[in-house]
This record gives C-alpha cells, sequence and structure tokens, in this order.
C-alpha cells in the first residue's frame, strides 16, 4: 500500500481532489477533520490546550474556534505550541486508519502537512495549486470573509513555490483546467 499524501494552500481545492478520489474508490483520510475531533475530544488535548489559553478557548465541550484562530494567527510561538499537541495524534490517527484498508493507495489530505512533517510518513506527496486570485475568491465565497482577512491567512501558510520541493506531483485546479483528466494522470502515475 501507498501512503499518498494531498497539500495545498487554502482554497486550493485539495477537498473537490480528495472527493474525485472518494469517487474512484480510494480511501481518504482528511487531517483537518481529524483534528477537530481530536481537539473537541480528547481529554488530554482538552486539558492541555486550556492549559495553554485558559478555560474561555471551549465553550462547554465545543471549542471556540475562532479565539483560537484569532491567538495562533498572531502568535507564532502559539502555533508551534498547539501543532506539537495536535500533530503526532493526527499522524498516529492516519496511520490507524491506513492500517485498516484494503486498498493500493491511501490518501491523506493535509493543508500543513510539509510544515508539520507529517510528509515524512507518506511515499508520495502532491500538491494541489490554483492561482492566487481564485483561491481568495474562493474562500472569501466559502467562508463569508473579507478579501483582507482570507490574505492574512494565507501569508501565514507556506507558498507553493516553498512546497514544490517536496512534492512528487502538482495538480493545477484553475477553472480552466481539466481536474479530472489530472487526478486519472495521478493514478496513472503512482502505477508506474
Amino acid at each position: 500500500m501507498l501512503k499518498i499524501g494531498i497539500t495545498g494552500g487554502i482554497g486550493s481545492g485539495k477537498s473537490i481532489v480528495c472527493k474525485i478520489l472518494e469517487s474512484m474508490n480510494y480511501p481518504v483520510f482528511y487531517s483537518d477533520r481529524e483534528a477537530k475531533i481530536i481537539i473537541e475530544e480528547n481529554l488530554d488535548v482538552r486539558s492541555e490546550i486550556i492549559r495553554l489559553f485558559g478555560n474561555d478557548i471551549y465553550h462547554g465541550d465545543q471549542l471556540n474556534s475562532k479565539l483560537l484562530a484569532q491567538i495562533i494567527f498572531n502568535d507564532a510561538d502559539a502555533l508551534n505550541q498547539v501543532n506539537a499537541i495536535i500533530h503526532p495524534k493526527v499522524r498516529n490517527s492516519f496511520t490507524d486508519y491506513a492500517d485498516q484498508q484494503d486498498s493500493q493507495y491511501v490518501f491523506n489530505e493535509a493543508a500543513i502537512l510539509i510544515e508539520s512533517g507529517g510528509y515524512k510518513q507518506m511515499d508520495t506527496v502532491v500538491l494541489i495549486s490554483a492561482p492566487l486570485e481564485l483561491r481568495i475568491s474562493r474562500v472569501m465565497l466559502r467562508d463569508a470573509c473579507t478579501e483582507d482577512e482570507v490574505t492574512e491567512r494565507i501569508s501565514k501558510q507556506w507558498a507553493d513555490n516553498q512546497k514544490r520541493k517536496y512534492c512528487d506531483f502538482e495538480i493545477v485546479n484553475a477553472n480552466n483546467l481539466a481536474l479530472l483528466g489530472q487526478v486519472e494522470s495521478l493514478i496513472e502515475g503512482l502505477k508506474k
């Protein structure tokens, strides 16, 4: 079984590529989704997050994600502390997920796969890219936020040029390029 990482910046279209892979009957593990479950349901993680940021970081059982985002997007040390708590647990969850699959390929979608070091766990890494203007408009529409807010979030992530040197394949998710054909080409490339 090959473990394949799917990464890319916010608004690049990782999710749509993963939906295509799922429609082709390939298993896909969503790291961001798993991280949200861990941060809300894992009592040890919850205790660590409260220790770092205080009781207001949770409303009952729900993470105050808006407050956490404000903190970590403005404080690199806080971001690193949160990542150090969550990323090892997400990686362990992926390993467990992959071990349960009966497929030639298992995909791991993760926005910061490279930055977190998770790419080292993969056999192959695929970058999903898109033009910056298109990414901004997608996120503004999806998250009902301003261009400045999206630009700020993008500025906190690695640029595609930084990620490319760690990637074996790239899928360009621009409106004028056939996405399905690129995903099919990826699968053919993996077979070689």
